[in-house]
């Protein structure tokens, strides 16, 4: 059977009106990723943390609490009260020999963050000096950026009427006081440092080519998922300090977005073969409909 014009110009208009729905239907993280704000690695700021200089002392852990006015307490982990904390990890493999090596957590402030990404409604964002801030008015608690979050960091306040996710914003350097996070400026022992990430990058290297015996030869951060502004020098290899070692080094949102990027393409020619089925399937009915005899009535 042909098909006739008009039979062809409704198969077509459904598949473009199709293919017109699957462009409007893009998931949340495509509107997000319009809100990104690119920082180069020349252009964010970010913190070099050498667990070797660590002691545990938790001084960082006590700043952050005082400045983000929040419960001090001696933390066991990230929650929506401890923005960061410090890991008293072990990283012996014999259980009865215990060898602790302190390691402070908080948010790594990716340099291209997959909670951004993320978050239907902008709730999180990217700052000029490489921090991933956070608008808790703008959150309607989703947890997209839970699910999408690598490192696991982004907390959940279960217990509030209007719950809420949590985590480091470096809102500590906005209250004018002072011009690096709390944390930094409360560590006694100089484990952190505050500046360029360039910067901070070229300082791990040569420390690290210094002291090839103090230190492996990898600073955590540097490539993992595109770069993170928190950065990391170690004696003891990241797998054993509890660390994802298992990550690419291209961002997340690029991986995801290669995938969602298709999204509507595939829609409209999905939608295109299915009018085509419905109208092959359906063709005869309305001819029949016209041919079928109107029964009468005997009066």
């Amino acid at each position: 059977m042909q098909l006739s014009r008009r039979d062809f110009l409704k198969v077509v208009g459904a598949g473009a009106a199709m293919l017109g729905l699957g462009a409007n239907i893009a998931p949340p993280s495509l509107g997000a990723r319009a809100r990104r704000v690119p920082i180069s690695n020349k252009m964010g700021y970010g913190v070099l943390i050498d667990t070797t200089q660590c002691v545990g002392c938790r001084s960082c852990e006590r700043a952050c609490q005082v400045a983000n006015n929040l419960p001090v307490c001696v933390a066991t982990g990230l929650t929506p009260t401890t923005l960061t904390f410090v890991d008293m990890h072990n990283t012996s493999a014999n259980p009865s020999a215990p060898v602790i090596q302190p390691v402070k957590r908080q948010c790594m402030h990716c340099v291209d963050p997959a909670c951004v990404a993320s978050c239907p409604v902008g709730a999180l964002y990217k700052k000029d000096n490489g921090a991933v801030a956070y608008d808790a008015d703008k959150c309607i608690g989703c947890r997209y950026c839970m699910m999408a979050c690598p490192f696991g960091i982004p907390t959940y306040d279960w217990n509030s009427p209007n719950p809420k996710i949590n985590k480091c914003t470096q809102n500590c350097m906005a209250d004018g006081k002072r011009d690096r996070p709390a944390c930094v400026e409360a560590c006694p022992n100089q484990a952190l440092m505050y500046g360029k990430r360039e910067d901070l990058i070229a300082f791990a290297q040569s420390r690290i080519a210094q002291r090839p015996n103090t230190y492996i030869n990898h600073i955590y951060g540097e490539k993992e998922l595109g770069g993170t502004t928190m950065l990391y020098l170690s004696k003891t290899p990241f797998d054993r300090l509890g660390f994802r070692t298992d990550l690419p080094s291209e961002p997340l949102p690029d991986l995801t977005w290669n995938a969602q990027s298709k999204i509507p393409a595939v829609l409209g020619t999905v939608g295109a073969v299915l009018s085509a089925i419905a109208w092959w399937t359906h063709r005869g009915e309305s001819r029949k409909l016209v041919e079928a005899p109107v029964p009468v009535k005997n009066e």
